[in-house]
């Protein structure tokens, strides 16, 4: 098999190329890979509850917290 690897700055192997006449033939024989050619797209009406658990806890807690303290200074810089 063919393949090209992409590096990032540091020369890390980040992605793998595979020529499109090989990836034809590993679809050909693993059908359930057709549904990454054509990946679904999310539907136009997402709701905030759709991204529940999308981050972490202590990350949303983090992001809650920062923005709670840049809003005080805001305020204080405004008076």
């Amino acid at each position: 098999m063919d393949l090209q690897y992409l590096s990032d700055t540091e020369g890390n192997h980040t992605a793998v190329v595979i020529p499109i006449e090989e990836w034809n033939m590993i679809v050909a024989k693993h059908q359930d890979l057709k549904s990454l050619e054509n990946p679904k797209k999310p539907s136009k009406k997402l709701k905030p509850s759709s991204f529940r658990g999308a981050i972490s806890q202590k990350t949303a807690d983090d992001l809650l917290l920062y923005s709670e303290k840049a809003r005080t200074e805001w305020e204080r810089n405004i008076s």
